[in-house]
């Protein structure tokens, strides 16, 4: 297992994290997973006996519950692994129960702090934008829980990437910490990430940490074009991930499966694998339900793909060149911010492509 510093911070944390959406099972989330806290137990151990240092919560998995469980599987062994989760999604019925906001982080701190058993969050993210809240009052915030020891660091999760620029200048000019990491989705399919928010990420000193990196269970290999997924399913009920052109996202699934057959590995490993290696990715948040699921995806930590294999992934899900990229690929590789130079290259041969 390989470690890295989060962003600008001095947090080493392993190439592969430990996602607990699934413990619990409870307020709606019973489609995503109901792990116990034996079975937390025993996934926790197997995650932290491969290298994994870091656990991922969120206060709105099943209410509260998720962290519930972790924090009774992770008793009495709390300083074996960083211990993360969120804070912004609605968590009552009144108007400060949802937000970024200094009344409803603070409330839900402590909250979240009671229910994992610890006395401090070594990464506190911001779970979703707050259009409502100045950013300057949720950066001030976070800087007043890390200097009161109930945070070690923050991030932000889901953002734009005007907003991640915004929040990052902000703490700059206030003298606050800076969020050291983004949480988002990116996949093989899922590829708008490269637009902004990767490269902005890596110029701005933000880590960037991928949640779901098999689109909620879509690229498991077990779905494709002629196996849609089963009625009643997570795959087919819940709603995400936001799937845009179905015909691309079989696709991806073909050229997956071709390379998984070529290196004699399963389709999962040759997912985290590709992703693992893009350009200004950090680390990958595994949600495994099941113990064989997780053994499964930490086969990806010694699984390189040669570099023929790893373009091919890339160029069969490759998103559209939008404006201002297309121009920029064009008429601006001359001085590339380096954080970009590997995205731009691409839309560019796509854009100089003969066409039909």
């Amino acid at each position: 297992m390989e470690y890295h510093p989060l962003g600008q911070s001095g947090m080493m944390v392993s190439q592969f994290v430990f996602g607990t959406v699934t413990f619990a099972g409870t307020h709606g989330f019973q489609q995503v997973g109901s792990t116990g806290v034996d079975d937390a137990r025993l996934l926790i151990d197997m995650a932290l006996d491969a290298g994994i240092n870091a656990l991922d919560t969120a206060n709105i998995y099943s209410r509260g519950d998720s962290e519930i469980v972790l924090g009774e599987a992770l008793k009495g062994r709390r300083d074996d692994a960083l211990v993360f989760t969120k804070v912004r999604t609605e968590m009552g019925d009144g108007p400060n129960d949802r937000g970024a906001s200094r009344v409803h982080v603070m409330r839900q701190v402590e909250a979240s702090l009671k229910r994992l058993q610890t006395d401090w969050i070594d990464l506190y993210w911001v779970h979703q934008w707050d259009g409502v809240t100045p950013v300057e009052e949720t950066v001030a915030t976070m800087a007043d829980l890390i200097r009161a020891g109930k945070i070690r660091y923050w991030g932000v999760s889901n953002y734009s990437g005007w907003q991640l620029a915004k929040t990052v200048i902000t703490a700059r000019m206030m003298g606050c910490p800076q969020p050291v990491a983004q949480q988002i989705n990116y996949t093989p399919e899922a590829r708008h990430a490269e637009y902004e928010l990767l490269p902005a990420g890596e110029d701005l000193g933000v880590a960037s940490m991928i949640w779901s990196p098999l689109g909620e269970g879509l690229l498991t290999g077990k779905i494709d074009r002629k196996t849609p997924p089963a009625p009643g399913t997570r795959q087919a009920d819940w709603p995400e991930p936001h799937i845009i052109d179905r015909a691309r996202l079989w696709d991806v699934i073909d050229v997956l499966k071709a390379v998984a057959a070529e290196v004699g590995r399963s389709v999962p490993q040759v997912v985290l694998a590709w992703l693992r290696d893009r350009p200004n990715v950090h680390s990958l948040v595994l949600g495994a339900r099941t113990a064989d699921h997780l053994r499964d995806n930490l086969g990806a930590t010694d699984l390189s793909l040669s570099a023929e294999q790893a373009a091919r992934i890339e160029a069969v899900g490759r998103p559209g060149a939008i404006f201002p990229l297309w121009h920029r690929a064009l008429n601006g590789m001359d001085r590339v911010t380096e954080a970009e130079r590997g995205y731009l290259e691409g839309w560019r041969e796509a854009v100089l492509a003969p066409r039909d």
